[in-house]
């Protein structure tokens, strides 16, 4: 295993993890803090959940499960609704319904009608399948029912191959709300991700109706390549701005190298020539010191966090996290507190909570809101214990 890239992370307990699907490692690389410090509380449980977004000017969160249900809660009453009109979903291994997104500028205090964005895993011919994007009409016109109308797929990850990994299939809106940036994964095929006949391993840009976002950084090459925004990505799970706007990346790596990246137009972040991982049977990949025309991450961990998304959050319940990343982990089962150092960063807190966490969100009112993992799974909101 290769040591922790950067200079600025704090050491981490030595365990041989697998970042897609990694048991619990022991804390460590921060301070561990009592679940003492919290107040929890629960909001019913989901099946297999895998996004949250509150629906913008609402106390609404929507929840995605990976089967193929999208589901909602009232968070100022609890009440719960479920969602008709969802895709069709190719279920099975890391696929199936992914994120859910809103169109920004389209806040108001009821749910009403609004554009909702969707992204999961779509079956192709034969044994392929393949991460998409689609947008409709969110309409809600009973207490516990909405339904979509118009779905559309706007992107597709191409070209479609075997496997059920790696899809990423995350989205963020710019902070305009001009552009959408998916996260697209390499879908466990390795060289796609240097690959510019291939949007498979990259981040792309797109205007919110599907298509290459003008100014990308490969728009002259057409094709594919005009809706790349960076390259050379593995399985990007987290998405997110930080206050000065700028983007940044979440991503699991192999046996080891998870990595929070600062995200450029045109940079390539090197995956799979370099990796401070491994490959799963032992075989060796160059550290990313060994490439310095790759760019290299703000931080990574070895062994993991394997980590699900993160935010940058903003609130004002926890006065002390304002600014800094906080990442769903899987692997030791919590939340990790990550402060930015200008364009690195450092890991300060662990945070237990006894369940692997798949999804993190923060509430209008600065309540950061976690769902954990598999079935079963609580959504869980936390704020400062009084």
């Amino acid at each position: 295993m290769k040591t922790l890239i950067s200079t600025l992370a704090l050491a981490l307990t030595a365990l041989p993890l697998a970042s897609c699907n990694a048991a619990p490692a022991q804390p460590g690389g921060g301070k561990t803090s009592a679940k003492a410090g919290l107040q929890i509380e629960e909001y019913g449980t989901f099946e297999e959940p895998w996004a949250l977004a509150f629906a913008p000017g609402t106390s609404v969160v929507f929840v995605t499960e990976r089967k193929g249900s999208v589901k909602f809660v009232d968070t100022a009453t609890r009440r719960t609704g479920t969602v008709t009109g969802v895709p069709k979903v190719d279920y099975g291994g890391q696929g199936g319904l992914g994120d859910i997104a809103f169109l920004p500028g389209e806040s108001s205090p009821t749910l009403s009608r609004r554009t909702i964005y969707l992204s999961w895993a779509e079956a192709g011919s034969g044994d392929t399948r393949g991460a998409v994007v689609g947008r409709g009409t969110l309409i809600c016109e009973e207490a516990d029912a909405c339904r979509i109308d118009a779905m559309r797929v706007i992107w597709r990850q191409s070209p479609k191959v075997t496997g059920r990994g790696h899809y990423a299939h995350r989205l963020l809106f710019s902070p305009d709300g001009q552009y959408l940036y998916v996260a697209s994964g390499d879908r466990q095929k390795f060289t796609p991700a240097q690959d510019m006949e291939s949007n498979l391993g990259k981040i792309v840009r797109l205007t919110p109706d599907g298509t290459p976002a003008p100014g990308n950084p490969f728009a002259a090459r057409g094709g594919v390549a005009a809706e790349v925004w960076s390259l050379g990505h593995r399985n990007i799970l987290g998405l997110g701005w930080d206050s000065r706007d700028r983007l940044w990346g979440l991503e699991h790596g192999p046996a080891g190298g998870d990595e929070f990246n600062l995200i450029t137009a045109g940079a390539n972040y090197g995956w799979p020539v370099v990796s401070d991982g491994d490959h799963y049977d032992g075989r060796d990949i160059p550290a990313h010191s060994t490439r310095p025309d790759f760019a290299a991450p703000a931080i990574g961990w070895n062994p993991v966090i394997a980590p699900g998304g993160f935010i940058f959050y903003r609130g004002n319940a926890f006065p002390s996290w304002k600014g800094e990343a906080i990442i769903a982990d899987m692997a030791n089962e919590g939340l990790v507190r990550v402060q930015l150092a200008g364009n690195k960063a450092r890991e300060v807190e662990r945070i237990p909570l006894g369940k692997r966490i798949r999804a993190v969100v923060e509430g209008p009112d600065g309540a950061i809101w976690i769902a954990e993992d598999k079935s079963g799974a609580r959504l869980r909101k936390l704020t400062p214990k009084r």
